[in-house]
């Protein structure tokens, strides 16, 4: 039997268990624990409840329906001209139709302010406003927030597209549970045709979000209501001053409602799809800006959750520190890994690296499968799937790389306050005050 194995499962087989999990103790501690065993028993457990969640989601949509709520769409942007007009045109084919819809132009350079006024003079939209000056994206968001007079307000992307219940279904959430103060929906990768770097987005894409946030959310410790799609309570919105510059304002509000004393829950019924970057260069760029965030706000700005005082909780304590654990510690401890193989099994690091392949390209497929259960476009999908070999590649060393080089420079040198993504202006008040 051995000789019809590759060299180096035999090799594999002759060492055995013992020396297996001593060589692959990262893999085994941290991977396959975190993003198999235990998704793997939230996932049943969640499909255990699908009985009882389908009931009270029936009686709280009813709730929804019966009270008719106005809501306030709003969506922020810059240069967003050639977008607007089908996220409009999308919105009105919505199930709720309840809304007033709120566009900022956050100083465009484009078409934006023409196509706005027009949209707003011809009655598609309820209110055009423009900041003169470019102030950043959470300044546009809170200057929609202060005409805000729905319930709820749903905040948007411009360049994204929702499925026709998505805004009902970022809304019925709030029926359920009263303590729910957000809700974040389901984003999804639309040009994932485009390009190999869009396509190992929009399998990482259903792998964190699609089914990452189901888990977290039914623990209890969902971190973060994407900016693309998410719907919150006004009056929270409003008591804890709405948006805080960026980047990395979608988890930084997010943290700011659950230290409020709030729940966040995650819709998967509530599809928003997206352009993910097709290129690598600038999804580097974007990841950069992305990553940079976690050290800002999750280890600087928020450390008071970690603190025992007398708001602190658990929930909050175990959303930030799982978050911050595994992408910032275990880079760290994927370091010390990389050097224990090298020092102590050099002998055998094509074995160990062959292995390496094999096992994250097994998980890779194992993990494809519980996004492909979950999914309600498993036809689309399936498309994807003959990519799933280059996770390794695309997850376990470029994405490893590019956080590791963000935090190094938010931590050392807080680069974040200097990313063009916000105006100077409101990068130096944001450091001066601790944004």
């Amino acid at each position: 039997m051995k000789e019809l194995l590759p060299e180096y499962l035999q090799y594999w087989v002759t060492v055995g268990l013992e020396k297996f999990i001593r060589i692959f103790w990262y893999f085994v501690i941290f991977e396959f624990t975190r993003y198999v065993i235990l998704d793997y028993i939230v996932a049943f457990i969640f499909w255990l409840r699908r009985k009882k969640r389908k009931e009270n989601w029936d009686i709280a949509a009813q709730k929804l329906r019966i009270e008719n709520p106005l809501i306030s769409i709003i969506i922020p942007g810059k240069n967003e001209g050639e977008h607007i007009y089908k996220l409009v045109k999308s919105l009105s084919e919505q199930t709720y139709r309840n809304f007033e819809l709120i566009v900022v132009d956050d100083g465009s350079d484009d078409e934006t302010p023409i196509i706005g006024k027009n949209l707003e003079k011809n009655g598609l939209i309820t209110m055009f406003l423009r900041n003169d000056q470019r102030g950043g994206k959470a300044s546009a968001a809170n200057t929609a927030l202060r005409f805000c007079k729905g319930k709820y307000v749903v905040h948007l992307d411009a360049d994204c597209s929702f499925d026709r219940d998505a805004i009902e279904n970022v809304l019925i959430p709030f029926y359920m549970d009263e303590k729910i103060g957000a809700v974040g929906g389901n984003v999804k990768v639309r040009n994932y045709e485009d390009s190999l770097c869009s396509r190992l987005q929009a399998i990482e894409y259903l792998k964190t979000i699609s089914v990452g946030r189901i888990i977290t959310s039914t623990l209890g410790i969902y971190k973060i209501v994407s900016g693309a799609f998410g719907g919150f309570k006004l009056e929270i919105l409003q008591s804890i001053g709405g948006w805080d510059i960026g980047p990395g304002l979608d988890g930084d509000i997010t943290v700011k409602i659950r230290k409020s004393g709030y729940k966040i829950h995650f819709e998967p019924k509530a599809i928003c799809l997206t352009n993910a970057p097709n290129k690598f260069k600038k999804l580097t760029k974007q990841r950069l800006r992305w990553d940079k965030s976690i050290i800002r706000f999750r280890v600087r700005k928020h450390k008071d959750v970690y603190l025992p005082n007398a708001n602190f909780k658990w929930l909050n304590f175990l959303s930030l520190f799982e978050n911050v654990f595994y992408n910032v510690i275990l880079d760290i401890t994927w370091l010390v890994y990389i050097i224990d193989v090298i020092i102590n099994f050099s002998g055998s690091l094509k074995f160990v690296i062959l292995m390496n392949i094999t096992l994250y390209m097994v998980v890779a497929y194992i993990q494809m499968l519980s996004a492909y259960i979950f999914s309600e476009r498993r036809k689309e999908e399936l498309k994807l799937w003959n990519v799933l070999p280059l996770m390794t590649i695309y997850s376990g060393l470029y994405l490893r790389i590019v956080r590791t080089s963000a935090y190094i420079k938010e931590f050392f040198f807080k680069e974040s306050y200097d990313d063009p993504w916000n105006p100077e202006k409101s990068s130096s008040m944001a450091k001066r005050y601790g944004f």
